[in-house]
C-alpha cells in the first residue's frame, strides 16, 4: 500500500527537502505541500493524505490549530489523517497540546533522514511515534505543573479489567512494552494485546493519549 503524504511547513527548503527524500521511497507518495496551517488543512481535505507532516510554528495558522481542525473536523468531513508534528524544539507545551489534540507523535527537524522515513511508516501504520524516553518527558511535564486537587478516577476506567488498569498505569509511568512484560511477568505480545484493548475501550488513538488520560483521569499522580 502506498502512503500518501503532504508536508506543511513555512520554509520552502524544508518542504522541498522532505518531499524529495520521501518521494524517493517506493511506498511513499508526496501528494502536495503547503506553507501554513490554513492551506495545509485545505490541502488535506482535497487530497486525503494518510499522513500530514505538520510544522509546529507557522504564520497565519500554527500547526497546533491545524492539527485540531484535521483531527476534530466539522460535521460532514470524515477524513482524519494521521498528523506527525515537526519541530526544532524538544517536547514543549506546544507539542504537548498537539498530542492532546490527537497528533500521532512528533519528530525533530534535525533527525536523520532514515528517522523521518521510518516515522512516516510507523504513523501510517496506526502507531504512535513516542519512544519511552519521550513518554518520560511528558510525565516530567505533568510533574512540573501546579498540583491539582486529587479527584476520583474517571468512570471510564471502570470498563478496564484489573490487568488492563495495571498496564495503563505502567504505560503512564514511562515503561516500555518489554519493561511492562518483565514487571507483570507476561509475554511482550500479551502486553501489546492488553494495550490494544485499553486504547479501544477508552477510545484513545495511541500511547501518547493513554499517558495523558492516565494523569488527567486521576489514575496516576505525578511524583507518586
Amino acid at each position: 500500500m502506498t502512503i500518501r503524504v503532504i508536508i506543511v511547513d513555512d520554509q520552502a527548503m524544508v518542504r522541498a527537502g522532505f518531499a524529495a527524500l520521501l518521494a524517493a521511497q517506493p511506498d511513499i507518495d508526496v501528494v502536495g505541500d503547503a506553507p501554513d496551517g490554513a492551506r495545509g488543512v485545505e490541502l488535506s481535505r482535497s487530497t486525503h493524505p494518510d499522513v500530514v507532516l505538520m510544522d509546529v510554528r507557522m504564520p497565519e495558522m500554527d500547526g497546533l490549530e491545524a492539527a485540531r481542525r484535521l483531527l476534530d473536523p466539522p460535521p460532514g468531513v470524515v477524513h482524519r489523517p494521521k498528523v506527525l508534528m515537526l519541530t526544532t524544539f524538544d517536547v514543549d507545551d506546544y507539542v504537548y497540546e498537539a498530542l492532546r489534540a490527537g497528533a500521532s507523535g512528533f519528530l525533530l527537524k534535525d533527525a536523520p533522514p532514515a528517522d523521518l522515513i521510518s516515522a512516516v511508516r510507523v504513523v501510517a501504520a496506526g502507531e504512535a511515534l513516542l519512544a519511552p524516553s519521550v513518554t518520560r518527558r511528558l510525565i516530567a511535564d505533568f510533574a512540573k505543573r501546579p498540583a491539582a486537587p486529587r479527584r476520583a478516577p474517571s468512570l471510564r476506567l471502570n470498563g478496564l479489567t484489573p490487568r488492563e488498569t495495571e498496564v495503563l498505569e505502567l504505560i503512564a509511568r514511562g515503561l516500555s512494552n518489554q519493561e511492562i512484560a518483565s514487571t507483570l511477568v507476561l509475554a511482550e505480545q500479551t502486553v501489546k494485546t492488553h494495550i490494544g484493548r485499553v486504547l479501544h475501550k477508552l477510545g484513545l488513538r495511541d500511547r501518547a493519549q493513554a499517558v495523558i488520560f492516565a494523569y488527567e483521569s486521576g489514575l496516576v499522580t505525578p511524583g507518586e
